[in-house]
């Protein structure tokens, strides 16, 4: 049975919450005018003493007095409000193609000058002023953080809206329109109780003040971003077996978040009618869902077109963007060490090793990358875009590496409320409604790794069964903020500009395909490891799913075929108490799927022994059946053994918490939507009914362009071919 829990109105016990046009709780009580009011203040004397404190630090820098480091802290304020809008739109190509050194330099430039307007202070050099506003910058973060005051957003979206209506480009409409807000990998379950804990206040205001309500479904097999976004985005996510797999007839692998497959995934899978398709946005996904606006997009971002800083301009019109999230940054990778470290000393089991260069790939995504995704959606929802969709990959990189429950997993999913609340507190200004859904793709299942528990991994075990002469293995865990930074530079790389030539030149050596691969790609291992040829034995991890192919081998290879050519490999997998159960096809029976002490028969719903698939849920043999008919499903699909007790999977990829298979919360994600926005009373199986409802809510909104493969209240759901 899926939990469910539908929000409560308030009443006995619970504080009131006050509601917002939209239907979402105003999360913030004191009055707007006083907010602001008390926030300037506290700036202006933040601001006033670290100037004070800095003149008497950097030699080039003198403020001759108090009072005069009080003018200096409001000079600054004045001349960014004033002229850091005109500047930043006109160093915006600039800005991006210099990776936001521009912005710095330019933060510098206006410090520098506001300063040097009065009497009695001076800033000797651009670089002074630089150092002046990073520390202002750092000295405002860290104190808003510890007194847990949310950014004063006003007048930046004051900026972003008026700089789009000067670019023409806002929707005034009556139709309200729909943001979906992804958090990746984050389950029901896991969600029910960060409510209950406190660790989503945001989200649990919403829900405890009725203005939401909290469903679960679930995935199918494979239960990973690039098939179920397929299903989301696109309503079709036939054939993907995995997130990484072999394909016979291109002799070569299909890696889902590489921007040339995510390319070709798009190509199959799209009807040009996509959940985005009329003039939405797509930001930070694999897939586009067919959207005219794009950005950090995998399968666009090889072909986007558009200029690229007009994207990010809602990034950068913040005066100390670039300052700020260099600070955090900073703090971040502090932040990951710290944690890495003190897992280490207490002996918390389950956990991987967690390098240096991986504290600096977990900022790109927690702070950078979340920073850009943030600005961006707040810009199309102030632009009118009548649907956007993101996808915060934050919380399942760290959960990936920390545990799925773990305090600083935790404290991203809380980073993540907050920044949901800023994305809410923008609609109020927007040129249309808005209704937000908050929703995530699949969960995660936490547990030792396979190579952990048993001292072997996955293509150990396969190579000692079948002694092949060539084997390409793919078992590390899945970098998906590299991958985004990937995309990111890709995008950077393809225009014709100095800073993309430099870009091209210091990546050449980490190129794949025509995109940027700061991770391993397959295929370049392959291409390294054996040129040309074709290797015997293919053995891929997604999470505790394993795929086995023989690519020299034509077609779909029966189970009758793998015996004859490796009798001990179907015994040392079944034997295995890392194995759940494998599928394979046998020339006799069909689907068959073998476990250790019995085999199902699929296509005769027949089973002999224990039924392999009775630990996985009611709904197990419908995802493997729909599975085994993938026109690309591997010759061995390996799911791996769930010890029941704890909820647990051992993960083919060195990662603690994983998904890609069945087993434990990694197949139920949830969708948080707007409570008169009605929800099916059956549960909901497959990334596709969940698209179609999608479309159904976007039809009965106004959007008469999704009315066709709607999901209605009452329609059954999808659990077999």
């Amino acid at each position: 049975m899926l939990t469910r829990l539908r929000g409560r109105r308030s009443g006995a016990g619970h504080h009131p919450i006050r509601v917002a046009p939209g239907g979402l709780p105003d999360l913030h009580s004191p009055p707007m005018n006083l907010r602001i009011i008390w926030r300037g203040l506290l700036v202006l004397a933040l601001d006033a003493v670290t100037l004070w404190i800095l003149s008497a630090i950097l030699s080039g820098f003198e403020l001759r007095d108090a009072g005069t480091a009080i003018a200096a802290a409001a000079m600054i304020g004045v001349v960014n409000a004033l002229l850091w809008p005109v500047l930043a739109r006109l160093a915006l190509p600039l800005t991006v193609l210099t990776l936001g050194l521009g912005a710095l330099l330019l933060n510098g430039v206006l410090v520098a000058f506001a300063i040097n307007l009065l009497p009695h202070a001076e800033v000797g050099s651009v670089l002074e002023g630089v150092v002046v506003a990073i520390v202002l910058t750092a000295v405002t973060s860290t104190v808003y953080a510890v007194l847990a005051i949310d950014e004063d957003d006003s007048w930046y979206r004051y900026v972003v809206r008026r700089q789009a209506r000067r670019r023409g480009q806002v929707t005034t409409s009556d139709v309200p329109g729909i943001v979906f807000l992804e958090i990746d990998g984050l389950a029901h379950d896991v969600l029910h109780r960060a409510i209950g804990d406190g660790s989503a206040p945001n989200l649990g205001a919403w829900l405890r003040g009725g203005s939401h309500s909290l469903h679960g479904w679930e995935t199918d097999w494979s239960s990973q971003t690039g098939a179920c976004q397929a299903g989301l985005l696109h309503g079709d996510n036939d054939d993907m077996p995995a997130f990484r797999w072999w394909e016979k007839e291109r002799g070569t692998a299909i890696v889902t978040n590489h921007p040339r497959d995510a390319e070709e995934l798009e190509r199959r899978h799209s009807d040009g009618r996509g959940l985005l398709h009329e003039d939405g946005a797509s930001r930070a996904n694999i897939l586009s869902g067919d959207a005219p606006h794009s950005m950090l997009t995998m399968s666009t971002a090889l072909t986007r077109r558009r200029p690229i800083g007009s994207d990010y301009m809602a990034y950068f019109a913040r005066p100390y963007a670039v300052a700020r999230t260099l600070v955090l940054v900073i703090a971040e990778v502090a932040r990951e060490r710290r944690a890495a470290r003190a897992q280490v000393r207490d002996d918390v089991r389950p956990r991987i090793a967690r390098s240096r260069s991986y504290a600096l790939v977990r900022a790109w995504g927690t702070i950078v990358q979340r920073d850009l995704q943030v600005s961006a959606v707040v810009g199309d929802i102030l632009s009118g875009r009548p649907v956007i969709y993101t996808t915060f990959l934050a919380y399942d990189e760290v959960a990936h590496h920390s545990g799925i429950e773990r305090h600083d997993a935790m404290a991203v999913l809380r980073d993540l409320d907050r920044q949901i609340a800023r994305i809410a507190e923008a609609v109020p200004q927007a040129p249309r409604p808005y209704r937000l859904v908050v929703l995530s793709d699949h969960g995660q299942s936490q547990g030792e790794t396979f190579r952990d528990r048993f001292g072997e991994t996955l293509e150990d075990v396969v190579r000692s069964a079948c002694e092949p002469d060539s084997t390409i293995a793919v078992e590390s865990g899945e970098d998906d903020s590299l991958a985004y930074l990937s995309a990111g530079l890709t995008e950077v790389a393809r225009d014709d500009t100095a800073t993309a030539r430099t870009v091209r030149l210091a990546t050449r050596g980490r190129r794949a395909n025509g995109a940027i691969a700061l991770e391993g790609d397959a295929r370049r291992d392959m291409q390294q490891a054996h040129g040309e040829e074709i290797p015997e034995l293919s053995v891929m991890a997604s999470g505790c799913l394993g795929l086995i192919t023989f690519p020299r081998e034509p077609g779909r290879v029966s189970l009758e075929r793998v015996e004859t050519l490796y009798p001990r490999l179907i015994p040392a997998l079944r034997d295995h108490d890392g194995i759940g159960f494998m599928l394979v096809r046998s020339e006799r029976f069909g689907a068959t799927v073998i476990g250790p002490a019995g085999t199902a028969f699929l296509d005769e719903d027949r089973v002999e022994g224990d039924d392999p698939l009775a630990p996985f849920g009611p709904n197990a043999a419908a995802h493997v059946k729909r599975t085994d008919g993938f026109l690309h499903c591997p010759d061995v699909m390996v799911n791996s053994r769930l010890w029941p007790e704890f909820g647990e999977v051992a993960a083919f990829e060195e990662l603690v918490g994983s998904h890609g298979g069945l087993g434990g919360t990694q197949s139920h994600p949830f969708v948080l939507h707007p409570a008169d926005l009605e929800w099916p009373e059956d549960e909901v199986i497959g990334a596709e009914r969940v698209h179609r409802i999608f479309r159904r809510w976007l039809t009965q909104l106004g959007h008469p362009g999704y009315e066709s493969e709607t999901d209605s209240p009452g329609a059954s759901t999808r659990v077999s071919t």
